[in-house]
């Protein structure tokens, strides 16, 4: 799986990509998040206001309950504002 991170997400994990093995109990966004999460001190200072990130699984808006495989690009940013 290639993880993407955006903004104030890449600084506070510490790269702007990673390419990582799917854990087998890891299913959907919300799965992955907090499995994320328990990476590193990095992913938790990332993630720990998961509500307000926004995701995309292979370049598609996703929602927390979307499913992720193996082989899948997920990227994870801010909220973005038009102007």
């Amino acid at each position: 799986m290639r993880l993407l991170y955006f903004a104030w997400l890449r600084e506070r994990v510490g790269t702007s990509e990673e390419e990582l093995p799917l854990p087998p109990d890891v299913a959907t966004v919300t799965d992955l998040i907090a499995w994320l999460r328990g990476r590193s001190s990095g992913h938790e200072a990332a993630f720990a206001a998961a509500r307000s990130i926004r995701c995309a699984v292979n370049q598609d808006f996703a929602d927390p309950g979307t499913p992720v495989a193996a082989g899948d690009e997920v990227a994870f940013f801010p909220p973005v504002t038009g102007g």
